[in-house]
């Protein structure tokens, strides 16, 4: 708010004459005054605001007890000045006069300022404060009553017209409205309609206001649009908007959008508004649009949406006990197909393959969809002979396999089925599907036109692997991996020469984990290479522990080499890396290989294995025997040792059962353990797990055995415990 002007000079402290006022005393009545009047009510303005407005009052009307001749008029235009201040509580003026008698005189005037007749003059302005005060708040009351009184009138005039103008426009919208809009009384009988309502149905205004709604109804729906529109007129709704056919006289159906209104006076039901549009078209399109929504636009079959809605209705409203089964049918060869022929050609074949499916079911009323690609799926809703999946499944394989014409083409096709039966109460649509999908990929492992029955426990077996699969790379960040490690000894002296470096998996839920859970599933992620990494560093850093502490042994540390880490060109590197980071020597160093590796080693992989023969490194061959030896090729390669496979050692048990066996083993070892000599290579027999065994191989001239009868893969600190104790063999 703007400041109060201060036109009697209190800012100088003398009045407008210069004598000096005693503002000391006029700011401590003014002061106190502003705390009165802020304490018994609202006032609109700030503390200092209102301070400095009864401040420049308090002045003006000391000087008017102070002037000759005296007249109270001032104190008329301080009361007035109060109201329009908003200073109007009346507590606030009994104080203000109150005060004014009581300790203005004293307080604001000096003692040189005080007339002699003080009190009378006080008396006078005290009577024209409050006189000019009431007349003010009379005024300002005669004021606003006039202006509510002139408002009343105003907005009366105002509804007067805008409900004339209501009406003008409503009958304006209800004649030349595009959708058809009608009222009718609460017995249904039709009060008036517009031309489009009336257009829409075919009839005319005139006899339409002779038909009861209820007339007009479609004979599928009248029950519950009745039933509706009683509610409504009873009060239960105010509104309802839904789609429903109308008879038009002709006969003929129209599809509407129809919203209705109930319209009370003095709060009871009187009329109800019907507003109506022609949607046929846009239904039709709907109708369209839902079925090519819910529908394989090549097959015409259902499509994977309908099929989950179908699957998902029969399992939500399945009896106890009922069984609910799943055929997904893969077209066996369909890629070649659409390569070798074309798209085209191709999806003439679907939609043939489609047909014969749905026919074959046709008499059982299954569901026949097509997933996407060449995958379909048949539901088998039911649990009675007739809808054994199985048979299902056979049914469709054989509809599949008749030879199909397609163009100037007879084709051959085979599908694989994945079956899965079950309670419905006892699994869901993603779950059915997802071990339909599961149990077709065990289906085409096994070779094409068969079928498979979902197996729970293969299932879980799957589900664990995949577990596995995932974890592998955490796993390996994480350090869960451990090395343990087999002894390699002298079958001549009984000296530990070598330990094969073995990977376990330390998993936090299913504890050790041997390698013939996780290494399959490394090399098919190509996670081995990593892995493979980490196993070389690490056995080459217990290598180089156990140089370090037992320089005489001479111990030799096997690690594996994958076929995967073989083909890496930078494995050289890899290997020289370790070795050099270690510290460990390279002839302490052996990498073993697959036969397979090795033998079908070419180009590049060749020419790794020379250079890291180059370094110093042993190179071996793991499970010689079990391949397709090229042995003049044999003759070329860098390979230091040859390891023989665990079942030709097997086989040299002399327990008795199988001596025509034994004795084939025992030779194809001997021939084994002469071709390597003759090409100046160490020989290694795994799988050694009697005492009868190695001293058998001890006779054919073995090198040196590994397998359980020597000790079985242990943790370093107990191959470091057997170096202490001479290395000698258990």
């Amino acid at each position: 708010m703007a400041a109060v002007p201060d036109p009697t000079g209190v800012n100088s402290g003398r009045d407008p004459a210069g004598v000096v006022t005693g503002r000391a005393d006029a700011q401590g009545y003014a002061a106190d005054w502003t705390r009165v009047v802020r304490r018994l009510g609202f006032v609109p303005l700030s503390v200092a605001e209102t301070e400095r407005l009864l401040l420049a009052h308090t002045l003006r009307l000391a000087q008017a007890v102070r002037t000759e001749p005296f007249s109270a008029h001032p104190a008329e235009e301080v009361g007035r000045a109060l109201v329009e201040a908003q200073i109007t509580e009346p507590q606030a003026l009994e104080w203000t006069l109150r005060a004014l008698g009581a300790t203005f005189g004293r307080q604001v005037l000096g003692d040189g300022d005080r007339p002699a007749d003080l009190a009378d003059r006080v008396a006078a302005m005290q009577g024209g404060l409050a006189a000019g005060f009431a007349r003010a708040l009379r005024d300002r009351t005669f004021s606003q009553q006039e202006r509510i009184a002139r408002s009343a009138w105003q907005a009366r005039d105002e509804v007067e017209q805008a409900l004339r103008a209501s009406e003008a426009r409503f009958r304006a919208v209800f004649t030349g409205a595009a959708i058809g809009i009608g009222i009718a009384g609460v017995d249904g009988r039709i009060i008036d309609v517009n031309q489009a309502f009336a257009d829409m149905l075919g009839y005319s205004i005139e006899e339409l206001r002779e038909i009861n709604v209820a007339a007009l109804f479609h004979a599928d729906d009248a029950a519950g649009m009745w039933e509706l529109y009683q509610e409504m007129i009873e009060g239960k709704h105010d509104a309802a908007r839904v789609e429903k056919r109308y008879h038009r006289k002709d006969g003929t159906v129209v599809w509407t959008d129809l919203a209705v209104s109930l319209i009370r006076h003095e709060g009871r039901p009187r009329f109800t508004v019907a507003m109506i549009e022609d949607i046929t078209e846009r239904y039709e399109l709907q109708q369209r649009l839902r079925f090519q929504a819910l529908h394989d636009p090549l097959t015409g079959l259902p499509n994977r949406t309908l099929f989950f809605e179908t699957l998902g209705r029969v399992l939500d409203t399945a009896g106890v006990g009922q069984q609910v089964g799943v055929c997904f049918l893969d077209l066996d060869g369909f890629k070649a197909i659409n390569d070798s022929l074309g798209h085209d050609l191709g999806d003439r074949l679907l939609v043939m393959i489609g047909r014969r499916l749905a026919a074959c079911v046709a008499d059982n009323g299954h569901l026949v969809a097509r997933m996407g690609g060449d995958e379909f799926v048949i539901l088998v809703d039911g649990g009675d002979d007739t809808d054994d999946p199985v048979a299902v499944a056979e049914a469709a394989l054989a509809a599949v396999a008749a030879p199909v014409h397609v163009g100037e083409h007879q084709l051959a096709v085979s599908a694989s089925v994945g079956i899965v039966q079950c309670p419905a109460s006892e699994t869901s649509a993603s779950e059915l599907m997802k071990a339909a999908d599961t149990t077709l990929y065990w289906a085409k492992a096994a070779g094409r036109g068969r079928w498979a029955v979902y197996d729970p426990e293969r299932g879980a077996r799957d589900i664990a692997r995949s577990a596995l699969v995932a974890g592998l790379p955490a796993a390996l960040d994480r350090g869960e991996f451990v090395l343990h490690y087999q002894p390699i000894v002298s079958l001549l002296e009984g000296t530990m020469l070598a330990v094969e470096a073995l990977v376990r998996w330390e998993h936090p839920e299913l504890g050790l984990i041997g390698p013939d859970r996780f290494i399959g599933l490394a090399e098919e992620t190509g996670l081995i290479v990593r892995l493979g990494e980490w196993v070389l560093r690490r056995a080459c850093e217990d290598a180089e522990r156990w140089w370090r502490e037992f320089p005489d042994a001479r111990l030799v540390v096997s690690v594996n080499l994958a076929a995967r880490q073989a083909d890496e060109p930078a494995i050289v590197d890899t290997v020289a890396d370790a070795l050099q980071t270690s510290g460990l020597p390279a002839e302490l160093l052996q990498l073993e290989l697959t036969e397979s590796a090795v033998m079908g080693s070419a180009g590049e992989p060749l020419r790794s294995l020379h250079r890291l023969a180059a370094l110093g490194v042993r190179l071996a061959v793991d499970d010689f025997g079990t391949g397709y030896s090229n042995l003049a090729y044999l003759r070329r390669l860098p390979i230091h040792c040859l390891k023989l496979a665990g079942p030709f050692v097997e086989g040299i048990r002399a327990d008795g059962t199988d001596v025509a066996a034994d004795h084939r083993d025992e030779r194809i070892v001997d021939a084994l353990v002469r071709l390597a000599h003759a090409l100046e290579l160490w020989v290694t027999a795994e799988a050694v797990e009697t005492g009868v065994q190695a001293e058998r191989l001890r006779a054919l001239r073995c090198d040196t055995g590994q397998g359980r009868y020597f000790g079985a893969p242990a943790p370093a600190d107990v191959i470091t415990a057997r170096l202490r104790g001479g290395g000698v063999s258990a």
